[in-house]
């Protein structure tokens, strides 16, 4: 353990990073701009290399904690810690911004200085959601997330980017509303504003359910299910390629964080009662629209409802384990369950993020996100069409991928469940397949039947970098997932443990 404020210089840094590139802000610095926002996401991913060396993989407790006291009349502490299930999501979130910045080095000419700093910004305020121990220092990082991605598509997005900046801002927000109200309710018989304090807290029946539903609000949007799923393939049709990775890799899986960190702990007898409606929506969102998917003619559009699925996918896993321990009362498969639910998560954030980069490559030479419009880009990009294969692979859950092992570990575990449950959604095996290899041989194979295809310039070094580290990860955890699994499993043990203890 270190003293070390490793967590704080992981969130402040890349802030302070983003006032320093608005403050040189002149496009006549566009490299010196690049070149430090570069090296800012290198130092910050030196720090997650210390934190994943010296973090212990024997205890659930949060690790390289730091607390001072912020505002002591009302007992609100500067606190930040992290476990196995934050330390994944952390790392996550350093390697996205690396690979959304290199993605972008050529692609983004104007307002570079504005652009970069949106991204730093993200950066350092979603490694806050992950690493607060304070509620109120959560809420205030969760909200603050949304301006630069707000301000990315709003100002660097297709021709309804201001309609969709406004649509995913009101949603996201209005969710997030209630969820304060739930935390001043649990403030007030706490004592205090700290997450474990609230996990110490008995509460009736009535009163978990309402604090489920104010947090399902919460994080339903940002996940997003069935049916507040509106916002997301508007804001990713219209937002920039790197405003796309971000909401992809990093945004969708702060609902799913949230209710592992608070939902499942805080109201566990809330969650039992209402795990039917949870697995129903997921469901939902596995099978329905993986069907809305297949009919989609444009990539990011197909890409974002893939996401609303595969993120389904993810909520199955986190509440299956209430069926499994009611049907089989082995916690063996539910801890299955979670760590495949964390797993799919890791995965979703390497392969669709690179799908949305490769769209990116793309629109950034044709100007078009329309299929049709592409033929034979394989003919041309050979080496481009090997990386987008690979992403595919692991979109449709191909073993030897990162997408076949979340989705393996989420069956296996709801079969020991309910027949039917597992049935339906070991569906999305299939429907991936055919909307993710469909849009695959649409795009890449065949003839080149379009001039502006056969003059596709070729990828950058800095988009081929980006490309090979997120195709490194999604094939090494699809080989080797063991060293992933080895940082969570302490983790979601306890969080398992104290999800299954009534409050009552």
């Amino acid at each position: 353990m270190t003293h070390f404020p490793i967590l704080s210089l992981l969130i402040w840094l890349p802030i302070l990073a983003a006032i320093v590139v608005l403050i040189i802000g002149d496009d006549a610095h566009a490299n010196k701009i690049r070149v430090l926002t570069l090296v800012t996401t290198l130092l910050s991913l030196v720090l997650c290399a210390v934190l994943w060396a010296q973090f212990s993989l024997t205890t659930y407790q949060f690790q390289f904690v730091e607390n001072l006291s912020w505002i002591p009349a009302y007992n609100i502490n500067y606190a930040l810690g992290i476990d196995g299930i934050s330390l994944p999501m952390v790392v996550l979130t350093v390697i996205t911004t690396l690979t959304v910045i290199l993605a972008s080095w050529h692609v983004v000419q104007k307002h570079v200085a504005q652009y970069l700093a949106t991204f730093l910004l993200m950066q350092g305020m979603v490694i806050g959601v992950f690493c607060a121990t304070d509620t109120i220092l959560f809420y205030m990082f969760w909200e603050a997330m949304l301006i630069p991605i707000y301000i990315n598509i709003g100002m660097w997005g297709a021709e309804r980017r201001v309609y969709a900046s406004i649509k995913f801002f009101i949603y996201t927000f209005a969710g997030s509303v209630v969820m304060l109200v739930a935390i001043l309710y649990l403030r007030a018989h706490a004592g205090s504003f700290a997450i474990l304090d609230f996990y110490n807290l008995r509460l009736t029946q009535g009163e978990q359910d309402l604090i489920f539903i104010a947090f399902l609000l919460a994080f339903s949007v940002k996940v997003p299910m069935w049916p507040v799923h509106t916002w997301l393939p508007d804001a990713h049709t219209e937002a920039p390629a790197g405003g796309s990775v971000v909401l992809a890799a990093l945004m969708l899986k702060l609902g799913i964080y949230g209710f592992m960190r608070f939902s499942l702990p805080i109201t566990p007898d809330a969650s039992h009662a209402l795990s039917w409606l949870m697995i129903a929506l997921a469901l939902i969102a596995i099978v329905y629209i993986g069907l809305v998917a297949i009919v989609q003619t444009d990539m990011k559009r197909l890409i974002a409802y893939s996401s609303i699925a595969h993120m389904g996918f993810a909520v199955l896993g986190t509440f299956m384990v209430y069926l499994i321990m009611s049907n089989v009362a082995n916690t063996g498969y539910a801890q299955m369950s979670l760590e495949g639910a964390m797993v799919q998560m890791v995965s979703h954030a390497f392969s669709t993020g690179a799908l949305f980069i490769g769209v990116g490559i793309l629109y950034a030479r044709i100007h078009s996100r329309l299929i049709s419009d592409y033929s034979g880009v394989a003919r041309v990009l050979p080496v481009f069409a090997v990386f987008m294969m690979i992403f595919s692979l692991s979109n449709v859950g191909m073993p030897g991928t990162s997408g076949f092992i979340g989705e393996f570990f989420v069956i296996l575990s709801a079969f020991k469940a309910n027949f039917w449950i597992a049935f339906l959604a070991a569906l999305t095996l299939i429907l991936g397949a055919a909307y993710t290899l469909w849009m695959y041989k649409r795009v890449f194979f065949g003839k080149v039947t379009s001039e502006a295809v056969a003059n596709l310039k070729p990828i950058e070094p800095a988009e081929f970098i980006a490309l090979a580290i997120l195709a490194f990860f999604v094939i090494f955890i699809g080989v080797y997932p063991q060293p992933l699994l080895n940082v969570f499993h302490a983790s979601i043990g306890h969080l398992l443990d104290i999800s299954l203890v009534s409050k009552l």
